[in-house]
C-alpha cells in the first residue's frame, strides 16, 4: 500500500545544462496534476491516454506557454513507483526545469523527499530493500564492475541467493514446528542429520555471501592505498602513470615530494583512493621531515601499501624499514626501473613480501602486472560481480547476524539441546534474512535507507 495519499513531483535529471529535463510526477493524481500543466497539441487530455503512450504538446502555467515537452503517461501498477505516474521531459536547463515543476507544484502536487519515488516502489512491492539500494549504487557507480554489481541486484540476483537460503531455512523451521506442536499427527520425524544438513547449506551460502562485501566496497568505495619507499625510486612516477596525470612532480632531486599528492584511480576494477608520499629518510630540513611523518602515518593507516623499491640500486635501511611497515598490511613490492641494471637483492623482498610485480614507471611496462596484483590482493580478481554481492554495512550486519543464528542452532543441537531450543535459533536467522530484504524491518530502518537517496529518485 503507499505510504501517502499525496501525489508528488521532482526534477529527475542533474541539476544543470542538458538536452532535456525531466519532471517526474507520482501518485493518485498525478495524470490529473499533469493535465492542468500539459496541452496535448492533438488537444487529447493524458486521462485519456493509455499507459505507456507519450504525448507532444506544451507547458502552460497561468495561461502562457513555457515550453515545448513531451509527457509520457504510465498506469499503476505498471509504473516505477506502482502508481501512476508521469513525466515531462522539457528543455534541460536549471531555470526552465525549476519553472516546470513549480507549475506542477501549484497544479496539485507536493515536492518529493529524497528517495520517495523508490520508496514508493519498494512500499508498493515493485522492488524489495536490496534492490532499492542498488538503484543508489547504479548511479553512483564509478566503474564497469561496479556498475554491474549494481545492476545484477537491482536485477534481483542478492535476493534470490538470500531466498534460497531462507527457504532452507523455512522449510526446517516449518518442519519443526510441526513435528513439536501435532504429535498426534502422522508427520514425519525430524532427525539431527536434517537440521545438520540443513544448517550445513545455509552457513557455506551465508559464508560466501559475506565474502563478497569487503571485495565489494573495493569496487565500489574504493581503498586508502599508499605509494611509500625512499627518495628516487620512483613513488611520483608510480604516481602519475596510475593517475593518467602529471599529479605528483618528478625530478632527480631527493625530497622533492614533500607532502602527501593525493588522486583516486582505477586500478582495472579497483578504486584507489591513493597517496604519493615524501621519500622515507633522515632529514634536517623542516618540510621534508614533517612530510616523512605524513608518510609513516599514512603507512600505518592504509588499507594497501605499493612499496617501491629501485631496481638500479642496493637496499639500504629505509628499505628494510618498509619491509616491516609491509608485514603489517597487504603489501604490493614494486620493483621500479627494470630498465636499469639490476643492484637490488631481491630474495631480502620476497621474503617479507609474497606479491611482487617488475615495472618501468617510467615506459609504463609492467602497469598491467600491477594491476592484476592489486586486484588479486583486494579480492576482485576471483569475484563476480553479477552473482549478487553485499553492498552496504546494513546488507552485512543482516547477512552475519544470519550466519550467527544458524550457527548457534548447530551448536545447541550439539550440545544435546531440545529441538524448540534448535527452531527459535534457526528462527533468529529467518529473521536477519527478512530484514536485509526489508519483508519484516521497522520504519526507522526504511527511512535511513532512503535518506541516502537523491531527491527524484
Amino acid at each position: 500500500m503507499n505510504e501517502t495519499n499525496t501525489t508528488i513531483a521532482a526534477i529527475s535529471t542533474a541539476q544543470g545544462e542538458g538536452g532535456i529535463g525531466v519532471i517526474r510526477i507520482s501518485g493518485e493524481n498525478a495524470i490529473s496534476v499533469a493535465d492542468r500543466v500539459f496541452q496535448n497539441i492533438r488537444s487529447k487530455p493524458l486521462s485519456e491516454m493509455k499507459g505507456y503512450t507519450a504525448a507532444y504538446g506544451r507547458i502552460v502555467a497561468d495561461g502562457e506557454a513555457i515550453d515545448e515537452a513531451v509527457a509520457l503517461v504510465f498506469r499503476a501498477p505498471h509504473s516505477y513507483t506502482g502508481e501512476d505516474v508521469v513525466e515531462l521531459s522539457c528543455h534541460g536547463g536549471l531555470f526552465i526545469t525549476k519553472l516546470v515543476l513549480r507549475a506542477v507544484l501549484d497544479a496539485g502536487a507536493v515536492p518529493a523527499q529524497a528517495g520517495e519515488f523508490t520508496k514508493r516502489a519498494f512500499l508498493n512491492g515493485k522492488l524489495d530493500l536490496t534492490e532499492a539500494e542498488a538503484v543508489m549504487d547504479i548511479i553512483s557507480a564509478k566503474n564497469r564492475s561496479a556498475a554491474r554489481a549494481a545492476l545484477s541486484v537491482r536485477e534481483g540476483a542478492l535476493s534470490r541467493r538470500i531466498d534460497a537460503v531462507k527457504e532452507r531455512l523455512l522449510s526446517l523451521a516449518a518442519h519443526l514446528s510441526a513435528w513439536a506442536d501435532y504429535p498426534e499427527e502422522d508427520i514425519a520425524d525430524v532427525t539431527d542429520e536434517q537440521i545438520f544438513s540443513a544448517c550445513d547449506a545455509a552457513e557455506a551460502e551465508l559464508s560466501d555471501l559475506l565474502a563478497t562485501y569487503d571485495s565489494g566496497q573495493a569496487i565500489k568505495q574504493g581503498i586508502d592505498a599508499v605509494i611509500a619507499g625512499r627518495p628516487n625510486v620512483g613513488k611520483s612516477t608510480l604516481m602519475n602513470l596510475l593517475s593518467g596525470s602529471e599529479k605528483s612532480i618528478v625530478t632527480e632531486i631527493p625530497g622533492t615530494t614533500r607532502d602527501v599528492v593525493e588522486d583516486t584511480v582505477v586500478a582495472g576494477d579497483v578504486i584507489l583512493r591513493l597517496s604519493d608520499t615524501a621519500g622515507l629518510r633522515d632529514t634536517d630540513d623542516t618540510v621534508e621531515r614533517i612530510g616523512v611523518d605524513r608518510a609513516k602515518q599514512r603507512l600505518a593507516q592504509c588499507g594497501l601499501l605499493l612499496a617501491v623499491f629501485d631496481n638500479s640500486r642496493a637496499l639500504e635501511d629505509f628499505d628494510f624499514h618498509l619491509l616491516e611497515a609491509a608485514e603489517n598490511v597487504p603489501t604490493v613490492a614494486v620493483i621500479n626501473k627494470t630498465d636499469l641494471p639490476s643492484q637490488l637483492d631481491i630474495s631480502k623482498i620476497t621474503n617479507s613480501i609474497d606479491k611482487i610485480v617488475y615495472i618501468s614507471a617510467a615506459t609504463g611496462e609492467g602497469k598491467d602486472e600491477l594491476i592484476s596484483a592489486i586486484a588479486q590482493l583486494a579480492g576482485t580478481a576471483e569475484l563476480n560481480p553479477s552473482e549478487g554481492i553485499l553492498s552496504n554495512e546494513r546488507q552485512r550486519a543482516d547477512a552475519s547476524a544470519a550466519l550467527n543464528a544458524v550457527r548457534e542452532a548447530k551448536a545447541a543441537l550439539k550440545s544435546g539441546m531440545t529441538y524448540d531450543a534448535v527452531t527459535v535459533t534457526v528462527e533468529d536467522a529467518i529473521t536477519a534474512l527478512l530484514e536485509m530484504t526489508g519483508e519484516k524491518t521497522g520504519d526507522e530502518v526504511i527511512d535511513r535507507v532512503f535518506h541516502t537517496f537523491c531527491v527524484g529518485k
